[in-house]
C-alpha cells in the first residue's frame, strides 16, 4: 500500500444532527483575545493538524505548508509586522503561518508537482499525461493562473485558505477558538521567517495567511450577522 494513503473509503457515515453541526458553527467566532494560560492538548492539536491534512485542494496538489510558531521570541520578532495579531501572538496557544507555493512550483513538470503526482499519489504514466493536459488547460486557458507570479501565488493561497477553514471547523468541534488573520506584512514575514530564520525558501514560498488557535479570554461582543440566504443563493 502507498504509505501516503489515508483509509477513507470505508469511513463511517457521520450522524450529527443539523442542530449539532450548526451549533458548532455558531459557537465559532473570530476570537481576538486568547487566554494565555489555556493550552490546547497535544491530542486535540494533532487532530486539528490531521484536519488540515485531510482538507481538499485543487487537483490534490496541496501547494502549501504551515509553520506552527510556538517560539515566544520569534512571535515577538514578527509582532511589529502583524498588526492584526497583537493579542494572539502574545496569548494564543498555537499560532500558525501558512505559506503557499510560488509560480515555478505550480507549473506543470516542476519538481514539486512531480513529487506530489509520482511519489505521493503514485499515479501511472497515463494518468500523469491526463493531469498534464487538464492542468495545463486549466492554468493557461480556463482560469489562467499562470499569467503572472501573483496569479499563480493567489491560486496557491486559495488552497491554503481551504485548509485553514477545515482546521477552524474541526477546532470548533473540539471547543477550540480560532481567528484567521490577514493583518500582517507578507514581505516582512518572508524576510524574518524565510530569509533570516531559514524556515522556508522564499524562492519557492511566501506567507499567505495566519491562524491563531486557543481558548477565548473574552465574551463574544455580539451575535453573528450575515446576509439572508435569499440574497446569496440563486435557485433555478
Amino acid at each position: 500500500m502507498n504509505p501516503n494513503t489515508i483509509l477513507t473509503m470505508n469511513a463511517q457515515k457521520p450522524n450529527f444532527s443539523a442542530e449539532e453541526v450548526l451549533n458548532v458553527l455558531k459557537y465559532r467566532y473570530a476570537t481576538k483575545k486568547f487566554d494565555p494560560n489555556a493550552k490546547i492538548s497535544k491530542e486535540t492539536f494533532d487532530a486539528i493538524l490531521e484536519a488540515a491534512r485531510l482538507a481538499p485542494t485543487s487537483m490534490g496538489f496541496e501547494p502549501w505548508k504551515m509553520i506552527v510558531l510556538q517560539d515566544a521570541e520569534l512571535r515577538q520578532k514578527i509582532k511589529p509586522f502583524a498588526w492584526g495579531a497583537q493579542n494572539p501572538l502574545d496569548n494564543a496557544s498555537h499560532f500558525i503561518v501558512f505559506i503557499a507555493n510560488k509560480k515555478n512550483d505550480v507549473t506543470f513538470g516542476s519538481a514539486y508537482l512531480d513529487h506530489v503526482l509520482k511519489e505521493i499519489h503514485q499515479i501511472p504514466d497515463k494518468v500523469y499525461e491526463f493531469f498534464r493536459e487538464a492542468y495545463t488547460n486549466f492554468s493557461t486557458k480556463d482560469f489562467n493562473t499562470m499569467e503572472s507570479e501573483r496569479a499563480a501565488f493567489d491560486w496557491s493561497a486559495k488552497q491554503a485558505y481551504i485548509v485553514m477553514a477545515n482546521m477552524m471547523t474541526a477546532a470548533a468541534f473540539f471547543g477550540v477558538d480560532s481567528c484567521a488573520i490577514e493583518g500582517f506584512q507578507p514581505k516582512e514575514l518572508d524576510r524574518i521567517l524565510g530569509a533570516e530564520e531559514k524556515l522556508y525558501d522564499t524562492e519557492h514560498y511566501s506567507a499567505a495567511v495566519t491562524l491563531a488557535l486557543g481558548y477565548r479570554n473574552e465574551t463574544p461582543h455580539r451575535d453573528k450577522t450575515r446576509r439572508p440566504l435569499t440574497e446569496s443563493v440563486i435557485w433555478k
